[in-house]
């Protein structure tokens, strides 16, 4: 089985940043198909366009864009890529970066699949700032890394605890033109309203209503990335009003207009 080291990933680097302990990785796959292999080192494979079919011994993964998973080091994996533009966004990470920050691999095993709108937005954070790329980029990515982590820790902390009805609630969160008022979500899960607001934030980390708006702007940003559709149909797509509401959505989020991420993520 063949062994990718440092730095390593099938397809060519768009970028190729080196910070301490870490390196980050835009790249497009080239390969129909890549037999089973492991890396040394964890990492983070963020799909930004394109389709990848990922499979490992325990499950598999058909992956569109805005999927995001974290591997632990030396789990095996092939992937068979679809015939269009492939794109993928990886950040590797050393034994030296965990030690560095006291995060424990053990807590991490295997591959995950990491659907949570707040570490996906927290993803998209991290690669605008590979494309800023300054004195306070590794700063930036070191703090939003961490917050990551912490953030799967306190979701798999709470696996063993969280109620059945939360697993469903997130199926619903992410279907399409369903109600997503409280009364009809409450009616389809069978719980009071009032519960299941005093309980969403205990169990997803934020409000319902912000958990809705990132998976949206999560959404948007993706379709930024992938420059294939204007803003306005972008604005559709991923179901605002209209632009004013999209615009302001968006840099509630990330401080400034979709218009200006499109500039900055294209200087690379």
């Amino acid at each position: 089985m063949n062994k990718l080291k440092t730095g390593e990933f099938y397809g060519v680097h768009y970028k190729k940043s080196a910070f301490d302990n870490l390196i980050i990785t835009d790249t497009e796959y080239t390969h129909s198909k890549v037999d089973w292999h492991y890396h040394e080192n964890p990492y983070f494979t963020y799909l930004l366009q394109g389709k990848l079919f990922e499979s490992n011994k325990k499950e598999s993964y058909y992956l569109e864009p805005g999927n995001l998973l974290f591997h632990n080091w030396q789990d095996a994996h092939y992937n068979i890529k679809s015939p269009e533009f492939t794109r993928g966004f990886h950040i590797e990470l050393n034994q030296e970066w965990f030690l560095n920050f006291d995060i424990q691999l053990k807590d991490f095993e295997g591959s995950t699949n990491l659907k949570n709108p707040i570490i996906k937005n927290l993803m998209n954070q991290i690669f605008i700032e590979t494309k800023i790329n300054d004195q306070y980029s590794n700063l930036s990515i070191e703090s939003s890394l961490i917050n990551i982590f912490n953030t799967i820790e306190n979701s798999t902390e709470k696996q063993s605890k969280i109620p059945i009805w939360t697993n469903k609630l997130q199926e619903l969160l992410f279907e399409e033109n369903i109600d997503y008022s409280l009364n009809n979500l409450s009616s389809i899960l069978g719980l009071h309203p009032v519960h299941l607001s005093r309980k969403f934030r205990k169990y997803f980390g934020t409000s319902l209503g912000n958990y809705l708006r990132l998976i949206k702007i999560n959404k948007a940003f993706n379709l930024i990335v992938s420059n294939k559709l204007s803003m306005t149909e972008i604005c559709y797509e991923c179901g605002f009003y209209d632009q004013s509401h999209f615009i302001t959505s968006f840099k509630r989020i990330y401080t400034t207009t979709p218009s200006k991420i499109l500039k900055k993520i294209s200087q690379c």
